[in-house]
């Protein structure tokens, strides 16, 4: 039988392996597995901990994506500040919020999300768009008031359960400004960063983060990541078909939780 430090350290970085992978290949997936890896697999106790706890690993996570997705050159930078810049608010609000609600009833809520956010892949567009959109001073009255009011709901969103928000907030950019779904990966990784960062402070102020088992889920997410943009590049004509298998997991583990979380949700309803 397995030394159940030995077992935690395993779990801990196979865990961080495949949120890395999910953020290398298909720019996001990461931060909505985080928490149910953490609790399922894991095995951290309080809802409350692993999210503050997955918070943390997956905003390193991103940061590393992020920065192989700005040496290939697929972030459009003005839009993903904006974006994130106007988030922030927005996160820190939902963090404070989540705090506030009971650990069953927040994991109860969260499966919903997962069900409502894997239903809306199926029907994610393809890559077309604009290649050229950029915001500056001539496209700032149109592209502005768009960006920002997205931003900030994605952000309470991702603060509220602790969700980087990488598959919201890449329909968010594209339909704030229609830039291709390449670039919107690419740009949402500096919204996932930054949003996933202040969740985790929000978190960690309140003693709410497991920081060996972050750090563990960072080593492992090294790897992954690496490993996710390689098949990227390898599989990129069937990205739409991996998407929409992910999806199905992200929808199943969503049943899953509500299916175990139905008590408190029936009696918070």
């Amino acid at each position: 039988m397995l030394d159940p430090v030995l077992t935690h350290t395993l779990l801990a970085l196979a865990s961080g392996v495949l949120i890395g992978l999910s953020l290398g290949l298909i720019g996001g997936g990461g931060s909505i597995l985080a928490v149910p890896l953490l609790l399922y697999v894991v095995g951290v106790a309080s809802p409350h901990v692993a999210i503050g706890t997955g918070a943390l690993a997956v905003a390193a996570n991103a940061a590393l994506s992020l920065a192989m997705h700005a040496r290939a050159r697929t972030v459009k930078w003005p839009c993903a500040l904006v974006f994130a810049g106007s988030g922030v608010a927005g996160a820190a609000l939902g963090a404070q919020l989540g705090k506030a609600v009971g650990g069953e009833i927040l994991l109860a809520l969260f499966g919903l999300v997962m069900i409502l956010v894997g239903v809306a892949m199926f029907f994610r567009r393809g890559a077309g768009g604009n290649p050229d959109v950029r915001l500056d001073r001539a496209t700032a009255p149109r592209l502005l008031p768009p960006l920002a009011s997205t931003g900030f709901m994605v952000g309470g969103l991702s603060g509220f359960f602790g969700i980087g928000g990488g598959f919201l907030i890449v329909p968010g950019l594209v339909t704030a400004t229609a830039m291709p779904l390449l670039n919107a990966i690419g740009s949402s990784l500096v919204s996932v960063t930054v949003f996933g960062l202040t969740t985790a402070t929000s978190y960690a102020i309140s003693d709410l983060v497991d920081w060996p088992t972050a750090g563990l889920m960072v080593l492992g997410g090294l790897g992954g990541s690496f490993a996710g943009l390689r098949l990227a590049r390898h599989l990129s004509g069937s990205r739409q078909a991996l998407s929409v298998v992910f999806a199905a997991v992200v929808i199943t583990t969503g049943l899953y939780i509500v299916g175990t979380g139905m008590d408190a949700l029936t009696a918070f309803i």
